[in-house]
């Protein structure tokens, strides 16, 4: 990588005339020098993602032996970086692409020397979804794939070095989903029609599914993985409770047993576990931030042993080999992309591999401070506020920043575009409005239908206990989400228009008649619960007509910028096409840039520079 010279300018915050270093944009954006360290079952290689200079700086699959530095590129994306991968075996590798941001998911496979590199899933216009990579056996996996039908899944056995697959079970329509046990033998299916939801079970997979649990889509009852004798779950569920729980679930009475964790604040669903040892080692859940309650002494000494080494970080284990002699570890914070580490586990030797982003220096970044404040209703709200280093706090220029979803929630750590904002003097604040996840049912079940309305008012009461601070110039507010974000910047600009002085919708919804009547076709399960949630549009009309931005334009008054992925499969172009052409009729010339090769958001990592220089000289020109 190429090294991007720091220098100092002078910003002028809140009357606070202070020194900070200016950072090129491209050090926020571009792709880390290297991410994704795993290894090998055998723990002897490890892989990892890291640009290809001759490919337009894609991510690609990386491989070296451990204490070899000679590195082997074993894949070859030169048009779109490849989502993910992980290891089948000791000697071949899957990995996972789209074409363009389509979401049409292909899983592929090659050997670690680059050989045998094969589309597993070769179908038009399917989307493939990995069930399990079966660690017991390295020439299958268990896959998902709509190439019958494009609206559900059927489940198969596929052979990792041929791409032969062998159907284990079709889906009669309506399953979302399929679990394995520890065998690798497909024994539980996940059902929805919509509005209630169902968990199928055999004990053979000889046998046929039957349903042993059915529950309304608002009760939760999630199956995280099988005891280690295959004859219970361990579920994450909410029945008769607010905040969900983990839980040993019986398969004969359909009921939850032992209590293996709750928290009185917040949901609790990440179970881990120790397949060697065959254990239950911890239990992870997220409050402000990210928190860890241990069930096994081995792990607890392991994590407090790794936190003594490294200080002033959080650490996480993200890999470990299946003799648990050897892991990646992972730091980060809210100032620090993070670190990956190799641990030798016996040898109590750890040796650093990669920093993400070695050209951001933590001591330039801005806090990220979890906030609290109060709806008008009365709800408590939990976010962040991230102040740019170096101002007094007080009278700043502000982008707001709601959340996608909107059923999901921000967190605390490192977040380029934050840190980017803030490093050109804005104030940025997130906030988790009601509907956010992990807070509970009631909190959850408050957002169904308020799409504009109470969940917007909560974007709303966060700004106004921003200006009641001091800590917002009232004049010097801008609000940019992505997603549903990109629908509340739209909504905010729409219903409150005195409030913004500006807005950035990033692939956002205008109208929620058009974007109930575009979902991709394997949304087509969950028809009724959208309809539940957001509205129907027949049923519901005045409430969506209400709260589409699209149908009350006439409302928006200050500058707005649009952009979107021509090939976004879940917020369609047209979404922002028929925003655009409906302010242009209105004689207001807003911004739109569109992107022919991305999706639900811009990936590549040139068209990632072309929208933030863009939204960087807007936000300048109407919030500076």
């Amino acid at each position: 990588m190429k090294k991007i010279t720091i220098f100092l300018v002078v910003l002028f915050l809140g009357g606070c005339t202070v020194d900070i270093p200016k950072i090129p944009l491209e050090d926020f954006f571009k792709n880390p020098e290297k991410s994704s360290f795993q290894l090998s079952p055998d723990g002897k290689k490890i892989a990892y993602m890291k640009p290809w200079e001759e490919g337009d700086r894609m991510m690609n699959v990386y491989i070296k032996t451990i204490g070899d530095n000679q590195e082997k590129r074993i894949t070859n994306a030169s048009n779109r970086s490849l989502y993910g991968y992980f290891w089948l075996n000791d000697d071949r590798i899957a990995y996972i692409q789209d074409k363009g941001g389509d979401e049409n998911i292909h899983i592929y496979a090659v050997n670690i020397d680059g050989t045998n590199d094969l589309d597993l899933t070769p179908f038009e216009n399917i989307q493939a979804r990995i069930t399990d990579d079966l660690d017991e056996d390295p020439d299958h996996m268990i896959v998902s794939i709509n190439n019958r039908d494009p609206r559900v899944h059927d489940a198969y056995r596929l052979n990792v070095n041929t791409g032969q697959l062998s159907l284990i079970a079709e889906n009669p329509g309506n399953i979302m989903g399929w679990m394995t046990d520890n065998d690798g033998k497909l024994r539980i299916a996940l059902t929805s029609d919509g509005v209630n939801s169902s968990i199928l079970y055999r004990e053979e997979e000889s046998d046929p599914f039957l349903p042993i649990l059915t529950t309304n889509f608002k009760v939760s009852v999630s199956p995280l993985f099988f005891t280690f004798d295959n004859k219970e779950l361990y579920v994450s569920s909410n029945r008769n409770r607010d905040k969900s729980a983990i839980y040993k679930f019986d398969l004969n009475t359909a009921k939850e047993t032992d209590l293996i964790f709750e928290h009185d604040e917040v949901d609790v669903s990440g179970l881990i576990r120790s397949k060697k040892r065959k254990v239950l080692t911890a239990v992870s859940y997220y409050t402000d931030k990210r928190k860890i309650h241990f069930l096994d002494d081995w792990r607890e000494k392991l994590q407090n042993n790794l936190e003594s080494k490294l200080k002033g970080v959080e650490v996480a284990i993200s890999d470990i080999s299946k003799d648990e002699t050897k892991a990646i570890i992972v730091t980060f914070s809210d100032v620090s992309r993070g670190t990956y580490y190799y641990y030798d586990i016996e040898k109590d030797e750890l040796t650093k591999l990669a920093d993400l982003s070695p050209w951001l220096d933590p001591n330039h970044m801005s806090e990220m401070k979890p906030i609290k404040y109060t709806s008008r209703d009365s709800l408590t709200i939990n976010g962040y506020l991230t102040i740019p280093k170096g101002s007094n706090g007080k009278n700043l220029p502000v982008v707001v920043n709601p959340h996608g979803g909107p059923w999901a929630r921000d967190r605390w750590g490192f977040n380029p575009e934050i840190q980017y904002l803030a490093n050109n003097g804005y104030a940025v604040f997130q906030m988790n409005f009601r509907g956010s996840t992990g807070y509970g049912r009631e909190f959850w079940e408050k957002s169904f239908k308020q799409w504009g309305k109470t969940m917007q008012d909560d974007i709303t009461d966060g700004v106004q206990w921003l200006i009641k601070e001091g800590i917002a110039n009232p004049d010097k507010i801008g609000i940019y989400g992505a997603s549903y974000g990109g629908y509340a910047t739209l909504a905010g600009l729409t219903f409150t228009p005195d409030l913004y002085a500006c807005g950035v919708d990033y692939v956002g919804v205008s109208s929620l008649f058009t974007f109930m009547e575009s979902m991709p076709p394997y949304w087509e399960l969950y028809r009724d619960m959208m309809y539940e949630m957001v509205g129907h549009p027949e049923k519901d009309k005045e409430l969506l007509a209400s709260s589409s931005p699209l149908m009350h334009v006439d409302k928006i008054k200050v500058p707005l910028f649009i952009a979107q992925g021509a090939n976004d499969p879940r917020v369609k172009k047209s979404e922002s096409d028929q925003i655009v052409e409906a302010l242009k009729q209105k004689g207001i010339d807003v911004p739109y840039m569109v992107k022919d090769d991305e999706g639900h958001g811009f990936y590549n990592e040139e068209n990632r520079f072309d929208f933030y220089r863009e939204m960087s000289a807007f936000l300048e020109k109407h919030l500076k």
